[in-house]
This record gives structure tokens, C-alpha cells and sequence, in this order.
């Protein structure tokens, strides 16, 4: 009884350090990971001591808490040896008046420590396992809430899969990250477009411009109202089947280690030679790779870091492009691109693929003025959806941004806030 209250007290303790332990964990794996990734940044702000120090306090962090622990469980062996020698001691007293008094020889004494000795043996063995299950079973939680994890999106039970064409429309959709809880990204957004045509979407920062192109896809699922296309809620929608027909170059453009053509086939995996290089002359993308010893053979190091930005994005455009999807979404994909570039892609954009939606988010003006109809977002609501001439003429955010770009004044977020 006094082994399994003991047991049951170092336990207890035990674990709900473990518990902390393995959360620390997290930061310290977040310090190791940020590092890494932005090892560029930390270096050209000389801030390799900053990074050092919080590494280290993560880490002495994480030590003093498996320190803690530890000395928890080290009680463990010491109350075990406390009990046995104490029923040892125990059997000797009793033992010995029970020989003296003719009711015990010496023989069964010696029978009794042999048996008494192997029980406590075997409890000790038992404490430590108990001791390992405590570590265990911090570890266990771990791991029981990942593959209890169930993700937010779910295909429904019986899914469409087929999508009919590009059209897209937005009927009064409302979307919070927090779903109802958080400041809302997106306030009632109603507008409808039609298969084929090309839109622009302008504004400012934090305007709600990429969560729009990110509902179209379903990455999320809104609040309130409905997202269509190809005039089916995205919700009723295979989600495989879904993405596969919209396909959107994000902002932050992501290349895999491999070669060109390893890339380019993650839009689809039988492209041809030939279907690739059709792909990359409409993204002005063989230009550059035409310059490459190995041509479509050239390796792509990982994350693409052997590449200019520019490049890496005419890469991901052409991607997109192998899909043939019904409705082709641009992020601010051509940031880095040159206007002239910039033209050019739109402009085969046209001829390449003249059935799909394009929707083109940029900040630039000259990237969006010649779309059919350009959509200027302004705190998540919709300030003006019209051609160039007619936002030029009524829309004053966007006579702002075209002012600002075209006399030199400044960009849109300094014109606004003054």
C-alpha cells in the first residue's frame, strides 16, 4: 500500500511536468525552424547573437522542466529501497522472537527472506515500468492528437465531380478566420463572373484580396453565404476534383528540388516535352530556361533558391498552366516580373487559354487595366467592380491607386493614409 500511494503521488507529479515538457518542445523546434528558414534574414540583420540567446532560453527552458521531472521520478528508488530494507528489517525482529519462542526455525526464516525478497524485487521491477509508462504516456497524448485530428474541410457524401465551366459567383458571402468569432475578413460580398472572362482584383493591403482567391479554391469554407462555380456550391464539390479545375499561382511561389520538368509535371504528371515548353512560352518562362545548359534538365535546388524570383514565378505560372483548369487564379504571381514580362504573359494568356476565368490579384494597376472587369476591394467589402475607363471615372480608391502609380505620388497604402 505505502509503494502504490507513493507510486501513484510521483506519478501524478510526474506527468504534469511531462505534459509542459513536451509543449516546450514546440518552441524550441520553432526556434530551430524559423532559423533555418530565414538563416538570409537573421545574417543581413546581424542577429545571430538575438537568435543564439533565444535558442539558448528555449533550451534551458526545456532542461530545468526534464530536470524537475526527472527528480520526480528519481524519489521512485529511494522509497523502493526504504521499503525493502525496512520489511527486511521488519522480518529479522519478528522473525527472530518467533525462533526464540520455538515457532519458527531457522531454516523457514531463511525460506521467508528468500520469498519476501523476490516480491520486492519484482515490485521494484514493477515501479519502473510504471516510472517509463509516466514518460509514455505525455509522448502518447502527443501523438493520440494528431491522428485524432480531423480537418475542417470534409468532401460531402455524395460529392460533384465534375465542374461545368469557369463562372464564379459570390452571393453575400461573409468569411472570419475565427469563424463568427474574429473581425471578419470579408464582408458581404455579392458579385457574379462569368466563364471566361478576365478580372482584376486591386486594393489595398489587408484589403481581403488573397482570402478571396483562397475561398474560390475552398481552402476555407465561409460564414455565411455561398461561394459557386460553375454555379455549384464549392461545398457540394469533390475537393479533388475542385482544385484540380482551379488552379492558383500563390504569393509565395514554392519549387521542389528536381528538375524543371519534375516541377512543371506537378500540374500534370503526363505532360509531355512538348506540352511543358508550350506552357512555359506562354508564361515567358523558355527564355531564361533556353538559357540553362541543361535546358528543362536543369536542377531546381530545393526551395528553388537557385533561381531569381522572377524566374521562380514564371515557373509556377507555367505549372499552373499544364492543368488546363477552368478558372486560373494569379496571387500578385508576377511581382517580381518586369512590366514588359508582365504584358507578355497576360497577353498569351489570351491565346493560351481563352475558355478559363482568370482572376489576376496584383497591386499594380498596369497588370489589371486590361482585364474585362476589375474588382477594388476595400476592408473586406466591395468598393467597385467595372471596367478600367468606368473606375476611373466613379471609383475614387481606384483613381487613388491609378494617380499614385502613374504620376509618381507614392503607393496606395501612403495615398490612402494621408
Amino acid at each position: 500500500m505505502v509503494l502504490a500511494a507513493a507510486l501513484v503521488l510521483i506519478m501524478s507529479k510526474a506527468t504534469r511536468i511531462f505534459n509542459q515538457v513536451f509543449e516546450k518542445y514546440d518552441d524550441l523546434n520553432a526556434s530551430v525552424q524559423e532559423n533555418v528558414t530565414a538563416i538570409r534574414v537573421v545574417k543581413a540583420f546581424v542577429r545571430e547573437d538575438y537568435e543564439n540567446n533565444k535558442f539558448k532560453a528555449a533550451a534551458e527552458n526545456l532542461y530545468r522542466l526534464f530536470v524537475k521531472a526527472e527528480s520526480r521520478l528519481a524519489l521512485n528508488n529511494p522509497i523502493m529501497m526504504l521499503i525493502v530494507y525496512g520489511c527486511m528489517i521488519a522480518i529479522s525482529w519478528f522473525g527472530a522472537h518467533f525462533i526464540v519462542a520455538g515457532d519458527l526455525t531457522t531454516g523457514q526464516l531463511t525460506s521467508l527472506f528468500s520469498y519476501v525478497l523476490s516480491v520486492l524485487i519484482s515490485l521494484m521491477m514493477l515501479s519502473m515500468v510504471f516510472v517509463m509508462l509516466t514518460m509514455s504516456l505525455a509522448s502518447a497524448r502527443r501523438i493520440a492528437q494528431v491522428l485524432h485530428e480531423r480537418p475542417d474541410l470534409a468532401d460531402p457524401q455524395r460529392p460533384v465531380t465534375q465542374v461545368e465551366n469557369g463562372s464564379i459567383d459570390f452571393d453575400h458571402v461573409s468569411f472570419s478566420y475565427k469563424h463568427g468569432t474574429g473581425d471578419q475578413v470579408l464582408q458581404d460580398v455579392d458579385l457574379h463572373i462569368r466563364s471566361g472572362e478576365t478580372i482584376g482584383v486591386i486594393g489595398g493591403t489587408g484589403s481581403g484580396k488573397s482570402t478571396f482567391a483562397n475561398l474560390i479554391s475552398r481552402l476555407y469554407d465561409v460564414d455565411t453565404g455561398t461561394v459557386k462555380v460553375g454555379g455549384v456550391d464549392v461545398r457540394r464539390y469533390d475537393m479533388e476534383a475542385l482544385r484540380n479545375q482551379v488552379a492558383v499561382v500563390l504569393q509565395k511561389n514554392v519549387l521542389f528540388s528536381g528538375t524543371i520538368l519534375d516541377n512543371l509535371r506537378w500540374g500534370k504528371e503526363d505532360a509531355t516535352l512538348e506540352e511543358c515548353q508550350a506552357a512555359c512560352q506562354a508564361a515567358c518562362a523558355d527564355e531564361f530556361i533556353n538559357r540553362f545548359p541543361e535546358g528543362y534538365n536543369t536542377w531546381i535546388e530545393q526551395g528553388g533558391t537557385n533561381v531569381s524570383g522572377g524566374q521562380k514565378q514564371r515557373l509556377c505560372i507555367a505549372r499552373a498552366l499544364l492543368k488546363r483548369p477552368k478558372v486560373l487564379i494569379l496571387d500578385d504571381s508576377t511581382s517580381a516580373v518586369d512590366t514588359a514580362t508582365d504584358s507578355k504573359i497576360r497577353q498569351a494568356f489570351a491565346s493560351s487559354i481563352p475558355g478559363t476565368t482568370k482572376i489576376i490579384i496584383a497591386q499594380r494597376v498596369s497588370s489589371v487595366q486590361d482585364a474585362d472587369r476589375i474588382l477594388v476591394l476595400d476592408n473586406g467589402r466591395v468598393n467597385g467592380f467595372g471596367t478600367h475607363q468606368q473606375l476611373l471615372e466613379n471609383n475614387k480608391i481606384y483613381q487613388e491607386i491609378y494617380q499614385a502609380q502613374t504620376q509618381g505620388s507614392g503607393d496606395f497604402d501612403q495615398a490612402q493614409g494621408e
